[in-house]
């Protein structure tokens, strides 16, 4: 014997909301020792700015303490951080005590 059937299924919530992730900056920090044309290279090289803004960015983070330089997710901003940190400090400015640029990865504001 066949069990009957309501004629009306129960209300279900099918509706989902997807959050997306909140947005994460790569903060480049104020660097005396390394040399601007080598901070601004590594910048063309891994976020592939043009030459003026790079610029920008190397005199807002020498003049402000730091710069945001790359807003995204989160784990491409930590590659992004990586790959400055992988780049090493200005091999001209070594034996002045270079170390490699100063980077972070936060919340963007």
């Amino acid at each position: 014997m066949a069990t009957p059937f309501p004629d009306v299924l129960p209300e279900t919530d099918t509706e989902t909301k997807t959050r997306r992730q909140p947005p994460y900056a790569v903060v480049l920090h104020n660097d005396d020792v390394n040399g601007m044309e080598y901070v601004v290279s590594v910048l063309r090289k891994i976020f592939g700015y043009s030459v003026e803004k790079c610029v920008e960015l190397m005199l807002e983070a020498h003049e402000k303490g730091k710069a945001a330089v790359w807003v995204g997710a989160l784990e491409v901003a930590e590659l992004k951080a990586d790959q400055v940190r992988s780049c090493g400090p200005d091999p001209q400015q070594k034996a002045k005590g270079a170390a490699t640029l100063g980077v972070s990865v936060e919340p963007a504001a």
